[in-house]
């Protein structure tokens, strides 16, 4: 039996794994998806809500199981993955890559996109909150850029769950070493239709970053919705 930790991205929260938690259970492993602070079940000021709490908390997730883990972060939730990996290396057994971002040592997720040819479109589809702390996206943005292939009632339901992303994630570097964060066994899920993270800029991230397995999902930016059953068994198979 393995442990999964599964940790959502931008926007999104622990429910957007709801159809794949099931599958993996089925097979005999415990799953945990987590809900990051200011998502889902685990609201929080906005003005908390920074990388170190997202770290922080996905930390106690793996510091309170008996055995490494298989972490899996989708999108966004790639950098806060790969500094829980820099904290916690000893816990992680495999660090899992769901079209999600890898940084550098010493990147913001502004950085790396911009070193990897982000274009302007996923900027562009943000909106600020009127506090200037978080930012939502534009509706007619949410299908091209997460759901592509989803249907229309999985992205109602995704639209009703969808919160403000604090956006001061976006301008913190992380700090990652050869000897912590370099030992754990990367895997990289590439999806081919994402409009969010398009195939070219994912497959940068894997040159610049290599990883120890790269696998392929033939869906948009959420295959979790439109393939749950094709990202568990890619899952199972590590």
């Amino acid at each position: 039996m393995s442990t999964y930790v599964l940790v959502h991205g931008a926007y999104h929260g622990a429910w957007c794994y709801a159809r794949v938690v099931p599958l993996l259970e089925a097979a005999g492993h415990k799953v945990v998806a987590v809900d990051l602070p200011g998502h889902g079940d685990n609201p929080a000021p906005r003005d908390q809500i920074t990388l170190a709490a997202y770290v922080d908390h996905v930390c106690g997730v793996l510091d309170a199981q008996d055995e490494p883990v298989i972490l899996v972060g989708h999108s966004l939730g790639g950098i806060s993955i790969s500094q829980v990996a820099e904290e916690r290396s000893e816990k992680v057994a495999k660090l899992v890559f769901l079209t999600a971002l890898m940084p550098k040592d010493g990147e913001t997720r502004a950085i790396a996109a911009a070193r990897l040819g982000e274009t302007p479109t996923v900027g562009n589809a943000r909106v600020p909150t009127e506090d200037g702390l978080a930012s939502t996206v534009r509706d007619e943005m949410i299908k091209p850029l997460f759901y592509g292939d989803c249907s229309d009632a999985d992205i109602a339901t995704a639209k009703a769950n969808l919160v403000p992303q604090a956006m001061a994630i976006m301008g913190t570097e992380v700090h990652l070493t050869d000897a912590r964060y370099g030992s754990v066994p990367r895997v990289f899920i590439e999806c081919l239709q994402d409009g969010a993270i398009p195939i070219d800029m994912q497959r940068r991230m894997v040159a610049d970053v290599p990883c120890e397995t790269v696998m392929t999902l033939d869906t948009s930016h959420s295959p979790f919705y439109s393939a749950p059953r094709e990202l568990a068994d890619q899952l199972l198979s590590l």
